[in-house]
């Protein structure tokens, strides 16, 4: 995925209906563990009001993802109690973007919004980790969401001045 350009936008110039197709996409949905039932417009469009509520209240939030013109995902950082975590959702097609994408969220985490850590949730069970770890993100705890198993991983502002966030 190196020399591609991404373009982040925010996913309210994301139609609803490609909200729908990347959430129900079968492969997509093996790697998001609280969707509990098929999305529908009604869902992406409140999806998308709710990630858009995030940056007026909290000054940040996630960006939607497109190469050409063409939206390959979504993610950035939401609050996750005191957290700010880092959430990554992408069309199988883009899967390897977030080596692009990540390091520019951290920079503007870190350098733009002055962020003491950044965490990122991966489920129990799922692959993951060696991503994180290259980026610099340490094992942090395990914490359950709606009867889920997570593991946290953290990213520390100072690890990431250290040059550590480099794959």
């Amino acid at each position: 995925m190196d020399g591609l350009t991404v373009e982040f936008r925010r996913l309210s110039d994301v139609p609803p209906r490609d909200v729908v197709a990347l959430h129900n996409h079968p492969r997509v949905r093996r790697t998001l563990p609280l969707a509990q039932s098929l999305m529908d417009e009604t869902g992406a469009q409140r999806f998308i009001a709710a990630k858009e509520r995030l940056w007026e209240e909290h000054g940040y939030g996630p960006w939607a993802f497109f190469v050409g013109d063409r939206f390959a995902g979504w993610g950035g950082l939401q609050p996750e109690g005191p957290d700010a975590d880092l959430g990554l959702v992408l069309h199988p097609d883009f899967w390897g973007l977030g080596q692009q994408v990540i390091p520019a969220i951290l920079r503007r985490a870190f350098s733009d919004w002055g962020l003491p850590s950044v965490t990122v949730l991966l489920p129990q069970g799922l692959r993951g980790t060696r991503a994180a770890t290259r980026f610099g993100f340490r094992l942090d705890g395990k914490v359950m969401l709606n009867e889920v198993g997570f593991v946290r991983y953290r990213l520390l502002v100072s690890t990431w001045r250290a040059g550590q966030k480099i794959p």
